[in-house]
């Protein structure tokens, strides 16, 4: 018997694929379900200073290793946190800081495009793109209605491509070889095509149905075009009819979760609805709908340019009335009698704040005997490496995971050996750690280091302490 991709879809759908579906209301009560697993990618431009990670609690020994880079691990409950993430310390049981891994394999200095996420080099050109990037490689194994969510405070000149402020334009993550995503830049319009399916105003509705006619009749149009051409321009044609059978099938999935999307569609400020409002605002209003999003169960991956160099920062504390352009800070440059690293430590002191919500409103939401964080691990970091000028040394990551992550890191200061020294890892060792341990047996995840050949490091497969549980 002859099964149509259609057809194949549908049974997916009724398959293992409608656990994905079920409202998250549902998914607490019925005890065979095992909710999904949940990941969140928060990165930033301009560097993360290595530095800036260690416990100021630290003894002489344990600096001295800090500052050889050497490898070690610290419980992290006998250790205060920096003060820029002092709005973690609630969460220290979920909390890891890993220092050491390296990426002279991806991109650095100014900008990275999607390299920190896809371990390969990469520039503005979609022909560099290789493969997905590692939040879609987690989006396939955790399937949801729109598979994956990105946002962005997009850069206003320089950098990674750049669109509108408020718009949606080529993201920072990538969907397989040459395709790119795309992200909101807007909380606003995120808000809007996320949840327009349970729009109450009219002329939403209206929009909303008109667009879905528009898609039904294109679709039924390519199909039928297909059986008039041949060769390459089949294949292409075939490509972009799929495309459009699969946000068909996405939109026939987001239909059926019309009453618990009326349930979770955000309330936003009007602040967070402007076309005009500060970098700060901006941010939070993206963390509500990526709250709703996940909380609804629209998808289970959010990735979130929670800032980029070339975007011109507002709204910073002490710094309320000035438009701060991040190169100037990350060449050292004061601004209102404010030092430069003092300005950075304001804007990453605010993200710990903004992660701190996201962490307390998932631990607030039941599902299974527990509660959605759980089944979480978020992630923050910078996309191109250690510092302005970065050369992918080191990669510093800020995770925060919960109870049912199959990772051995939990509640603590991990620093990996340094570059070319026994022990050392990469970026896609860790990234193959992850994806290994929710159930991708991938032999290793991105491309490799070449010039750490010389060191006879072996660089392939996952960190194997973090997987011994």
């Amino acid at each position: 018997m002859t099964t149509t991709r259609r057809q194949f879809n549908t049974q997916a759908l009724l398959g293992t694929g409608a656990l994905a579906l079920l409202p998250q209301t549902l998914l607490a009560d019925t005890a065979l379900a095992k909710p999904p697993m949940r990941f969140i990618f928060l990165h930033r431009g301009n560097g993360l200073f290595p530095r800036v990670l260690v416990p100021p609690t630290f003894s002489k020994e344990l600096k001295d290793k800090e500052q050889q880079k050497a490898g070690f691990e610290v419980d992290l409950d006998k250790h205060d946190l920096p003060a820029w993430l002092s709005p973690l310390s609630a969460h220290k049981e979920n909390l890891t800081l890993l220092q050491g891994l390296s990426g002279k394999m991806c991109t650095t200095g100014h900008h990275s495009w999607c390299s920190s996420l896809g371990v390969f080099k990469a520039n503005e050109r979609v022909s560099s793109i290789r493969w997905a990037t590692v939040d879609f490689e987690l989006a396939k194994m955790f399937p949801s209605p729109l598979e994956h969510i990105e946002l962005a405070c997009f850069p206003l000149d320089g950098g990674n491509p750049r669109g509108s402020l408020n718009g949606i334009a080529q993201g920072f993550s990538a969907r397989g070889p040459q395709q790119p995503n795309y992200a909101f830049g807007s909380p606003r319009v995120a808000l809007q095509e996320l949840f327009k399916s349970v729009a109450t105003n009219a002329d939403e509705r209206i929009r909303y149905q008109l667009e879905r006619k528009v898609l039904d009749f294109v679709a039924r149009n390519e199909a039928s075009r297909l059986s008039t051409v041949a060769g390459a321009e089949q294949a292409k044609l075939k490509r972009y009819s799929d495309a459009l059978d699969a946000v068909q099938e996405r939109n026939r999935r987001v239909d059926l979760m019309t009453e618990v999307l009326r349930q979770h569609t955000p309330k936003l400020a009007d602040k967070y609805l402007n076309d005009e409002m500060t970098t700060l605002d901006r941010q939070a209003g993206h963390v509500e709908v990526l709250l709703a999003a996940l909380i609804s169960g629209l998808t289970n991956v959010v990735a979130f340019t929670i800032d980029e160099l070339g975007h011109h920062y507002t709204g910073i504390p002490g710094l309320e009335t000035e438009k701060v352009n991040m190169h100037d800070i990350g060449h050292g440059k004061a601004m209102g009698g404010v030092p430069a690293e003092e300005i950075r430590s304001r804007c990453e002191q605010y993200h710990m704040t903004l992660v701190d919500r996201i962490v307390t409103r998932l631990k607030s939401v039941r599902e299974g005997d527990g509660t959605m964080f759980d089944n979480t691990m978020l992630l923050y970091f910078p996309d191109s490496g250690e510092t302005h000028h970065s050369v992918g040394l080191e990669f510093p990551f800020v995770v925060l995971s919960g109870r049912n992550c199959p990772l051995n890191i939990a509640r603590r200061y991990i620093r990996m050996p340094n570059y070319g020294q026994p022990g050392h890892k990469t970026l896609g060792n860790w990234y193959t750690t992850i994806l290994n341990a929710f159930g991708n047996p991938i032999p290793h995840y991105g491309d490799l280091d070449t010039g750490l050949a010389k060191y006879h490091i072996d660089q392939k497969g996952p960190i194997k302490s973090f997987l011994q549980l």
